[in-house]
């Protein structure tokens, strides 16, 4: 694979293409504006200074990172040479799925589509005439710097893409662990749970949400506390994926907690809006 194009500049969008472009690979990236594309390539470029700073790579080698990426706009201007595109655009099924009606018809058929959804079932987001070559591609935040790439294989995923992916993610220098298609899979069937106990014991005022995240990262040796962590993933998508869980396995543990729905509703998403369960400088 030498031509990839991955549609979403946000955090997670921005962060595939700075690994795969760093990593020699000729990289189209997606979104609907040129500013945010804009702001993209500036966070990219941001994100490669910081590794210089701490010698992970040299000055030549960000310069090249930059030159392996090329913007678009228009879902049009997809490279028919295409080998693989990944979707990083919002959690939302019905959009994804947009997204790929429309780009079946403009590349080769024998293309790999990857989703980074964190939750969504893989199963039901393929197209039934490519299923077997899509695949979930679940990058951790922040990419650069996160070893792991959960893969996740939909029920009809070949295994030959599935090994492609895998064989795929070591050339990027990432750690791949493949899992079955499950909602949440591993890392947000196990992770999101315990962030929405800790937003109910914030609720049923067990403790402050600073005593809360002291005790797990003192206690647990946890890098960031649970509610921290949520404010920096976006508290909206935190409820997201606990409403993907609700609902794949119709069980009471995994009910959102109403302080959780309440903030979202409000609009204090964590740190993107500047106050989650703590107050930030946007």
């Amino acid at each position: 694979m030498k031509n990839i194009a991955v549609f979403g500049s946000g955090t997670m969008g921005n962060g595939i293409a700075h690994v795969f472009a760093l990593n020699g690979f000729q990289v189209q990236l997606f979104d609907k504006e040129e500013t945010i594309l804009a702001r993209a390539i500036q966070t990219i470029s941001s994100n490669l200074d910081r590794q210089i700073k701490k010698n992970i790579i040299t000055v030549e080698q960000k310069e090249s990172t930059l030159q392996n990426i090329k913007t678009e706009t228009l879902i049009s201007s997809i490279s028919k040479s295409t080998d693989l595109v990944i979707e990083a655009i919002v959690e939302n099924k019905l959009a994804k799925i947009s997204l790929y009606n429309e780009l079946l018809p403009l590349l080769n058929p024998n293309f790999i589509l990857a989703t980074n959804t964190s939750s969504i079932s893989i199963t039901e987001l393929a197209p039934k005439s490519h299923s077997d070559k899509f695949i979930g591609m679940h990058f951790m935040n922040p990419v650069p710097m996160m070893e792991l790439v959960e893969i996740i294989k939909g029920h009809l995923t070949s295994e030959e893409t599935l090994s492609t992916i895998v064989s795929l993610s070591v050339a990027l220098k990432k750690k791949p662990v493949a899992v079955n298609d499950y909602p949440g899979f591993i890392a947000n069937r196990i992770l999101m749970p315990m962030i929405n106990e800790a937003i109910f014991a914030l609720y049923e005022n067990v403790a402050t949400a600073q005593d809360i995240d002291q005790v797990m990262k003192l206690g647990m040796n946890h890098p960031m506390g649970p509610l921290a962590l949520a404010d920096y993933i976006g508290l909206d998508v935190c409820l997201s994926i606990m409403e993907v869980l609700y609902s794949g396995f119709s069980d009471s543990k995994y009910r959102p907690c109403p302080l959780l729905k309440k903030m979202v509703a409000s609009g204090n998403l964590g740190k993107k809006s500047g106050i989650g369960f703590y107050t930030y400088n946007t």
